[in-house]
């Protein structure tokens, strides 16, 4: 999955910064259906880490079932609230 692939078939552009709110939470509501949907633990992977981007991520025990996923979401997690440190 590409970040840009992703916008553009959330929200129909690539600049997050020209989102009106209203496109922004129909495209965040598709991608928590599709997450809810998808088998694929790559894929359910990257639509969580961009729905935790936009702060709309469901917890980790109800977005994934093993352990090593909650984990490696958890690590997710650090690595930007670290970036935000710098």
């Amino acid at each position: 999955m590409q970040f840009d692939d992703q916008l553009q078939r959330y929200f129909a552009t690539t600049d997050l910064g020209t989102i009106p709110a209203d496109a922004l939470t129909a495209g965040i509501e598709r991608m928590r259906v599709d997450l809810g949907m998808e088998q694929d633990r790559s894929r359910r992977f990257a639509l969580w880490s961009l729905l935790y981007m936009l702060g709309a991520a469901p917890d980790l025990d109800v977005a994934f079932k093993d352990e090593a996923d909650r984990e490696a979401a958890r690590n997710f997690m650090d690595l930007v609230a670290g970036s935000e440190e710098a």
